[in-house]
């Protein structure tokens, strides 16, 4: 490294998805649409929550906070993302695309965490009843949502701590629509091994130790339902089935980036918007509107607040 004839980056150039018109024209009505609907749908179960006292309990406390972070995940490339679509020259400044990096991988290293944590609550709902409400009272809750914050920042720092500074001598382009590590390290002027395995041992641990958690305790609760009442296992499947198509959606671009940051596809990018649009609109769906309890809350808020309206 010593020696290099070294430049100072000012602004990332974002390649974007495509530089066709028609599908610039598709994509801004398909993302604006999806965006507004997953902030007004994670927006309402937060308000919800918060407003009726019959959902103040350990499994809802955790569903508004998932809503709360799936509205960051989406508000931190989203925006920018439609802005850039009919900009011919995309651009982020240095320091615009460091801050990009750490809050997404902040918010996504604590909805992991979350998520593991509403797995954990909901198994032990299912496989002891009797003691949930002294086990998942609300200081324990508190602290898990804290535990789940501290990792997210704590992975999100470890990383950015080693790229920070690294060296650029040559193009500043990244073949994508928002910063992102694996791509970012590939525009150093140094050898990038060492920092890929860093990528891949940090992001890549997390989402995969993240993911088979969820299906070792989804199967746990299948177990358990199953040997207590078979006739609850079809609605059981039925239940863990939609949580799983989101887990799925949500991990699987996550496994594919970052557990072979080596391997940096085209297809990263468009694997990515299951990420930052289409899963924090269905987590609204899957998680809470088909909850019986949370649309009978729903409607009762709406009926309060058409009655003041008439006062």
């Amino acid at each position: 490294m010593g020696g290099g004839n070294y430049s100072v980056v000012h602004e990332i150039v974002l390649v974007g998805l495509t530089s066709s018109l028609e599908m610039q024209l598709v994509l801004f009505l398909v993302f604006s649409v999806f965006y507004v609907a997953g902030i007004l749908g994670n927006f309402l179960i937060v308000l919800t929550v918060i407003s009726d006292s019959h959902l103040h309990s350990p499994m809802y406390f955790l569903l508004a906070n998932l809503s709360f972070i799936d509205m960051w995940v989406s508000s931190i490339t989203v925006p920018k993302m439609i802005y850039d679509l009919f900009k011919e020259r995309k651009v982020i400044s240095f320091q615009g695309c460091i801050t990009q990096m750490f809050f997404i991988h902040v918010i996504g290293g604590t909805e992991m965490v979350l998520l593991v944590v509403m797995a954990l609550d909901r198994y032990v709902a299912i496989c002891r009843p009797l003691h949930y409400l002294t086990i998942m009272n609300f200081r324990t809750c508190t602290f898990l949502l804290v535990a789940a914050w501290t990792i997210g920042i704590t992975h999100s720092l470890i990383q950015l701590v080693f790229v920070v500074n690294l060296p650029f001598c040559g193009s500043s382009e990244v073949d994508s629509f928002y910063c992102d590590l694996p791509r970012f390290i590939r525009l150093a002027c140094t050898v990038i091994y060492r920092l890929e395995l860093i990528v891949t041992a940090n992001s890549g641990f997390i989402s995969l130790g993240t993911f088979f958690i969820l299906i070792i305790s989804y199967i746990f609760i299948l177990v358990t339902v199953w040997q207590h009442s078979s006739g609850g296992l079809s609605k059981a499947l039925s239940t863990l089935s939609a949580h799983m198509t989101v887990v799925v959606l949500y991990f699987g671009p996550c496994i594919f980036v970052y557990s072979w940051p080596f391997l940096t596809v085209p297809v990263d990018k468009f694997l990515a918007i299951f990420d930052v649009i289409i899963t924090p609109f269905l987590n609204p769906a899957i998680y809470t509107f088909r909850n019986k309890e949370m649309k009978v809350a729903m409607r009762r808020i709406f009926k309060q607040s058409c009655l003041m309206d008439l006062s």
